[in-house]
């Protein structure tokens, strides 16, 4: 079966529960997608924790994590700006993390990786941009 995104209702659900998102290939420079994205949805009030392997001490005024594995604490959810061939190990990453959710941002797919998460209970969203689908959601 085809993987299919979950509906506008089931990612408002999501979305109203999530605090802290992790933001996987989250980038210091303020022309990167990543960075607009995390910077907004901070102003709109979530918990942004960066997370690169590029060694810096912080991005937004947060402390940068090299992985999922180094974060401290619980992950809401997880938000990914990595390439599509990338996706699968970050997703494994989330799940062995226990992120209540994972997001994928616009242009990157893996439907392994989404039949791995949907097998171990997690939502996943795939090829959508998590700030236009809360604007669209939640901003009038």
């Amino acid at each position: 079966m085809a993987f299919q995104n979950p509906s506008d209702a089931q990612i408002k659900t999501m979305l109203e529960s999530t605090h802290r998102i992790a933001v996987v290939g989250l980038s210091d420079k303020t022309n990167r997608a990543s960075h607009g994205v995390s910077k907004l949805m901070q102003q709109w009030g979530f918990k942004i924790v960066p997370v690169t392997p590029k060694p810096q001490a912080e991005i937004l005024g947060e402390p940068v994590y090299p992985d999922l594995a180094s974060v401290p604490g619980e992950i809401d959810l997880v938000n990914v700006f990595r390439r599509s061939e990338e996706a699968g190990e970050v997703v494994d990453q989330a799940i062995a993390r226990d992120a209540k959710f994972i997001w994928l941002q616009l242009g990157i797919f893996d439907e392994a990786a989404a039949a791995r998460a949907h097998a171990a209970g997690i939502p996943i969203v795939m090829d959508r941009c998590l700030m236009v689908e809360y604007g669209r959601l939640f901003t009038d």
